[in-house]
């Protein structure tokens, strides 16, 4: 079924080398190669991170005996395979797919006419083009499609999965669980196997996160130049992504900028509201910047004035106070919920609008764990523990139930044998350094 399908990797006349160089971010037109090479941030070992992160995904294949899996989530597939293609486009378009054998070849299936893309990544045995089903692209021809692209999955199974016929899934709409079962294997969809694989990142993902961290730093000391009365919140946050992008980052999550009464309660997308003398601004940037690693800080800061207000100043200092006792607190080895029992107390004024969340986990983007307030356990607390090589940030999210302003805070870091060493290093200061 599938001899017509298979393609080498890319066809000789299609490796324009234009194309090859748009995936590599060291480029000399790079501001941040400059910056990199002064604040003394080694280059990642990229191809060691790309077959630990493979290996760490088979390995959780293995462990809960999976013959093979299939990708769709564009961040998997980049962990997997460290290659990436329109990647928020791919997010809500099935488009784009990843078969890997637990023991044996990875597959690509990408988009049409981009089989070249994954020219020159090790990770990736061969590319053929995808079958996509979903209904903007098959019409009423989805059913049928989805059984073509379930035989060929299970075609690779067969071939390649050991006799295995499980087979793990991180997302499948349910024509395609059916298309599955039909062809004989057994599937199972779950994101448990990708999220325990990613939780534990190699010293050189480190190296590639503290350059995606310093890259939005970047972004985010042009950022407080250009704060002045009268900047729109859209127009001060449009920088961030202007530097991230210059810097060969790739996008920003959410649009988590706010000032002055916008700022409480969180969670109020940026807008045209113009920032006023006084007001707080305070963001959080969910940056997916270089290499594809996330920079997710938040920071509060003070417009056009020379010192915050002394309830602005009560706020900053609450929010600071947590963040600081509950990286102190954090060891290697500590469960979550222990964790949270012992962590900051904020005063009940504050906690009906606390953060939803203590502490989570950051890669790719945010990832497991994501650690609950005591009083939330129900609706999302959970247990686990916190080990090594982990990377996390810490929250705070301060502002009284009805007040007039809050402020966000948080640091990302490290995990180590030892205790928590944190990556970012912007200041954490609410007015602006001449």
């Amino acid at each position: 079924m599938t001899e017509n399908r298979h393609e080498p990797k890319i066809h000789p006349e299609r490796r324009p080398d234009a194309i090859i160089e748009t995936m590599d971010v060291d480029r000399p037109g790079n501001p941040a190669l400059r910056e990199w090479a002064r604040y003394g941030l080694d280059e990642p070992d990229l191809e060691a991170m790309r077959h630990y992160r493979l290996a760490r995904l088979r390995s959780e294949l293995a462990r809960r005996d999976f013959g093979g899996a299939v990708l769709y989530d564009p961040l998997n597939i980049r962990y997997a395979s460290d290659t990436s293609n329109m990647q928020i486009w791919c997010m809500h378009n099935a488009v784009r797919y990843l078969f890997m054998a637990t023991e044996g070849p990875t597959v690509l299936f990408d988009f049409h006419g981009c089989g070249h893309l994954s020219y020159g990544f090790s990770t990736v045995t061969e590319t053929r083009p995808a079958i996509s089903w979903y209904y903007m692209g098959a019409g009423p021809e989805e059913r049928a499609r989805a059984v073509n692209w379930a035989a060929e999955i299970a075609d690779l199974m067969r071939a390649h999965g050991g006799g295995n016929r499980r087979i793990a899934l991180d997302r499948c709409d349910q024509l395609g669980i059916e298309a599955l079962r039909a062809e004989g294997l057994e599937p199972h969809t779950s994101q448990a196997f990708t999220e325990e694989a990613r939780k534990i990142k190699h010293a050189e993902e480190i190296k590639a996160m503290r350059r995606a961290i310093h890259a939005c730093e970047a972004g985010m000391s042009e950022m407080w130049k250009a704060l002045e009365p009268g900047i729109t919140e859209n127009q001060l946050w449009s920088i961030l992504h202007r530097e991230n992008i210059a810097r060969g980052g790739e996008w920003i999550e959410t649009r988590l900028l706010s000032s002055g009464t916008r700022t409480n309660p969180w969670f109020q997308e940026c807008s045209d509201r113009p920032i006023e003398a006084g007001d707080i601004v305070s963001f959080d940037t969910d940056l997916i910047g270089p290499y594809g690693y996330c920079a997710d800080i938040s920071r509060a800061w003070v417009a056009g004035v020379e010192r915050p207000s002394n309830a602005q100043a009560a706020l900053h200092a609450t929010a600071m106070e947590q963040i600081a006792f509950n990286i102190d607190l954090l060891k290697p080895g500590m469960g979550f919920k222990e964790f949270a029992l012992k962590s900051y107390r904020l005063t009940d004024d504050y906690m009906p609008n606390r953060y939803s969340c203590i502490v989570h986990g950051v890669g790719l983007c945010d990832e497991y764990p994501s650690i609950a307030y005591p009083q939330d356990n129900k609706l999302g607390g959970y247990d686990g523990v916190f080990e090594p090589g982990m990377c996390v940030c810490f929250e705070s999210y301060v502002g009284a139930f009805g007040g007039h302003e809050g402020l966000k805070l948080e640091r990302q870091a490290l995990i180590t044998e030892t205790g928590v060493e944190t990556l970012d290093r912007f200041p954490m200061d609410m007015v602006p350094l001449t």
